[in-house]
């Protein structure tokens, strides 16, 4: 299966309420990081990636219809590239800080908690090569995030890339698409507060 959308927008981005419009936009899967945990030998094809092997990604992913979130984000120009009609869609937040309190509140502070396996290693090859080997430092992780959504800007075809920001709802997603809006509420998923209550968070630094 071909990819209608590429996500190029980060984690904590609004990426799984993405992920579950677009998968009633598209009625297919969207893949997501939460998808490795049905699929922990998808983690290995993400390092190797990461280290440079070249991969058909689009055929190690087959079955899904759109991307977003780590760790497809970090591989979006190959991805766009090898599904050239696709979307690319940038999710970004409202501003730099507040994207780095909400992640460095879940995804950073569960990161630096994971213990050795699949997705530990995974993230050890792809966030120095992709992103910053420096996430859970501010100026860092800010840098490397703005640097990302300047690149995205910059090196997607202007005629495909679809910005969008949590509150943006169906709209930019359906024009995109040529897909009418639902009759029904934008999904709203994984925020803040019950990440970090199902991670087991709470008590800890971070909100």
């Amino acid at each position: 299966m071909s990819l209608r959308v590429v996500g190029a927008g980060l984690g904590r981005t609004g990426t799984h309420s993405l992920k579950l419009a677009l998968e009633t936009l598209l009625d297919a899967p969207c893949y997501h990081m939460v998808e490795i945990r049905e699929r922990p030998h998808d983690a290995d094809v993400w390092r190797r990636a990461a280290k440079g092997e070249t991969l058909d990604l689009t055929r190690s992913i087959d079955g899904y219809a759109a991307t977003v979130d780590w760790p497809a984000a970090a591989f979006w120009r190959q991805l766009s590239q090898e599904n050239p009609d696709a979307v690319i869609l940038l999710s970004t937040r409202a501003s730099s800080e507040e994207w780095w309190e909400s992640a460095n509140s879940t995804i950073f502070e569960v990161s630096r908690q994971m213990d050795p396996g699949p997705v530990y290693h995974m993230l050890n090859s792809l966030f120095p090569r992709t992103f910053t080997a420096d996430f859970s430092d501010h100026d860092a992780a800010v840098a490397a995030y703005e640097a990302h959504n300047a690149a995205v800007r910059r090196d997607a075809p202007a005629d495909r890339l679809v910005e969008w920001r949590p509150g943006d709802g169906w709209q930019p997603l359906c024009d995109a698409l040529g897909i009418a809006a639902p009759d029904q509420p934008f999904p709203h998923s994984n925020a803040r507060d019950g990440f970090r209550q199902r991670r087991g968070l709470d008590g800890q630094n971070g909100s």
